[in-house]
This record gives C-alpha cells, structure tokens and sequence, in this order.
C-alpha cells in the first residue's frame, strides 16, 4: 500500500495576546480557500474524533501558550489538519515571541489547485510575516539545511546551501528558508528585495499580491520535487538571489 503524499504548511506571525482573534482567522481563511473543508473536529486523549459543534468558540477559549489545539475535517480517510504553536524568543529571530500555524494537507489534485489560496489564506489570518507550503518528500531534505550535525554545521543535501538556526536571524522578517510556495508578507518582502523587476521575471510569472500588499510566490509549476534536476535548480537559484534568506548575507 502506497503512502498519500502530503503538504506541510507553516507560517511565522507575531507572538498571539491573550485571545487574539488570529487564530481564529487563520482556520477561516483555510476553510475559504479549500471548498467544502470543514474543520470541525477534534482529537481527543483516547485518539478518537469528536465533533465541535461551536468549534469557533471553543478555539477561542483553549488558546493557551501562545497557539490553539489540532483541529481537523474528521475524515480518516483524507485527514486534513491545522494547529497552532508558540515559540519562544529563546528561539527566535530578534529574541521576539511568535506564533506559528502548522496545516497538512493530502497532496491530490484538488488541493494543489488551491495551494496558494490555502496559504495566503492562513498567512493572511494569522497577519503572518512570512510561510511556506512544500510537500513532505522535499520538506526532508530543506529540513538538513539547518540541522545540525554531530561534527558541528549542518550538512546539507543536494547541494543546497546550509542556513542559520532561527535564533541566530537578526529579524523575525527574514524567512529561514525556501519552499515550493512562499508567502512573504510587504515586509518580507522589503526586507529581501522583492520584486526587482529587472531580476525576478520569472518568479513574478508565478506570483500573486496578496490583500495586504504580500505576495505568494510559486517557485515551481508542478509541486517542488527535488528528484527533478529542473526543480532542484530552481530552489537553489532562488538561494543565489536572495541571500538574507537563512541569515546567510553578510551586514
């Protein structure tokens, strides 16, 4: 039996304050833009699926250390989910507090249709400062390029090139990394140089502003596959042109 692939969305956004209606806002905007995803369950202790009737009440009420518990569509058999998570500024780029919004979604047709507006649309709600969606296969190996190995700096594979720990960012702006799409709010985008009309023509052919004057940048037509040389090099051109990207530029 064959393993579904999935994707893996996360997006970065300032630390929640107390019940901040952010969480709530990133859930709707998954909802909106996946048509007919309904996140209205549950996991509980026992593992089994319980319906929230008044799901968006009880979210607002169990935000707690900065993130919200897993909801998820209550089909086992096509289990898509979303939770939310803080992080420390002890781990932090500028040693600030964040909130992260964490999806996963099977990988099919339908929701590569819809991956851009899935993103944007928990970036958007969550008033992200920059995400990613990518699928699993290729998370693996982007996840060697800040891994750390026994002998000390991370050793990445492929030829990508190794980025520093999110600690070690001077600004929660800068994105850690690439992945197949990339939402970088306006000051992330700032922050990296995007657009430059005269360099990024072609990432421009694949990207879409965003309500807030972000944007969603696609780096590959098909699903990033790093198994593809095409692929493959257009990651690590996207590397080369923005080098703030994993904190690899020098002030």
């Amino acid at each position: 039996m064959t393993t579904r692939k999935r994707l893996g969305i996360v997006v970065y956004a300032p630390a929640l304050v107390g019940n901040d209606r952010r969480a709530l806002d990133s859930v709707h905007g998954m909802e909106r833009a996946l048509p007919g995803l309904r996140l209205e369950w549950r996991v509980t202790e026992r593992r089994r699926l319980a319906a929230l009737p008044q799901r968006d009440a009880w979210l607002v009420e169990r935000i707690e250390d900065g993130g919200f518990p897993l909801l998820c569509n209550g089909d086992e058999s096509y289990p898509v989910t979303v939770s939310g998570r803080g992080r420390s500024g002890l781990f932090s780029p500028g040693g600030q507090d964040q909130f992260e919004v964490h999806a996963r979604l099977p990988l099919d047709e339908p929701v590569i249709a819809s991956a851009a507006a899935v993103l944007e649309g928990v970036a958007e709600g969550a008033c992200a400062l920059w995400g990613r969606a990518t699928p699993d296969d290729a998370e693996g190996d982007i996840a060697y390029q800040t891994a750390p190995t026994l002998e000390g700096p991370p050793s990445p594979r492929r030829g990508l090139p190794a980025l520093k720990l999110f600690e070690h960012i001077r600004s929660p702006e800068i994105p850690y990394y690439l992945g197949w799409l990339n939402y970088w709010s306006a000051a992330a985008a700032r922050a990296i140089g995007f657009p430059d009309p005269a360099r990024d023509a072609d990432l421009l052919s694949r990207s879409r502003r965003t309500t807030s004057g972000g944007w969603v940048v696609k780096l590959t037509e098909a699903p990033l596959d790093l198994d593809n040389p095409a692929h493959l090099d257009a990651l690590k051109r996207a590397y080369e042109r923005f080098p703030e990207i994993g904190g690899r530029s020098t002030p």
